[in-house]
């Protein structure tokens, strides 16, 4: 099949997924705007009572570690930020709207979005320590829906899906990545960004997903972000465990390393970071589902 008739076909599959909330398109709108402010997002939210409702059990979990029980979106906002509070609504929402079947009898989504709350976890630090500018939230957003393109792959090419996940894991050797380009034509990276492109999520999102197991191509998007993407990926790996994983053998490319100028002890503190906040990756993965 044609790249561009299998993009075509990818397309027509995506566009029969649920809709997405009505608060996310809105969401995205006031990202958007220079003029939004935390009562707009919260007027926002508050409209969806299920997507509150999950917000509020994410916030109060162990991953935040606040004593006191937040009862309210305004509360959530003075605690952790409205840029925070919203980049939770727009992860959340996706989440839920995602179908929860499972198609390819070799691959779990509970382990992929376990490990996609881990990347955004180190997405985030990673921010904070190595990034530019102030605003690092959209960063944990890019974190967890780095791998929503396997979700589309096994939902609507499941026979195709299996065969690359079976080719990477007998092969042993074989980037999962890879292979998915040799079975289907696409790797899920690619895939994931047409499914946020098609929700209309700004490129800053889409881009390092679409290419971050792409170390050729770079244009079109930040450097940092993809480098942090590929890094925090790679890392995160270390947690997962269990053979429904898809099977990976990232490393660390010094090109990435130089991005954030990252140092040997650099990489080490982020190890023992993302092992000292493993219990509460665990505890957001759990407040999600």
């Amino acid at each position: 099949m044609e790249k561009n008739e299998l993009r075509a076909k990818i397309y027509s599959k995506i566009d029969e997924l649920p809709t997405l909330p009505t608060v996310i398109p809105k969401l995205l709108n006031l990202t958007e705007s220079a003029t939004s402010d935390a009562s707009d997002i919260t007027d926002a939210i508050s409209r969806d009572p299920a997507l509150t409702s999950k917000i509020l059990k994410v916030a109060n979990s162990a991953y935040y570690g606040f004593p006191q029980g937040i009862t309210d979106l305004e509360r959530a906002v003075v605690l952790l930020g409205f840029n925070l509070v919203k980049s939770l609504a727009l992860s959340i929402g996706v989440f839920h709207s995602l179908p929860g079947g499972k198609k390819s009898s070799c691959f779990s989504r509970k382990e992929l979005w376990f490990h996609s709350v881990a990347v955004a976890t180190v997405m985030k630090e990673l921010g904070k320590r190595f990034g530019q500018g102030d605003n690092h939230e959209y960063l944990f957003i890019v974190g967890l829906l780095h791998d929503i393109g396997m979700v589309v792959l096994d939902q609507f090419f499941s026979e195709l899906f299996e065969q690359a996940l079976e080719e990477a894991h007998d092969l042993k050797k074989t980037e999962f990545y890879l292979a998915e380009r040799k079975v289907i034509g696409f790797d899920h990276g690619e895939v994931g960004a047409m499914l946020l492109e098609r929700w209309r999520f700004p490129k800053v999102i889409s881009n390092p997903i679409a290419i971050h197991h792409q170390p050729e191509k770079q244009e079109g998007s930040n450097t940092t972000d993809v480098a942090m993407l590929r890094i925090a990926d790679t890392l995160s790996h270390e947690l997962d465990s269990k053979e429904e994983a898809p099977p990976m053998h990232l490393e660390l490319r010094d090109a990435d390393l130089k991005a954030l100028n990252m140092k040997e002890k650099d990489i080490d503190d982020m190890k023992d970071y993302l092992y000292d906040v493993k219990d509460g990756i665990n505890a957001f993965f759990n407040a999600m589902i």
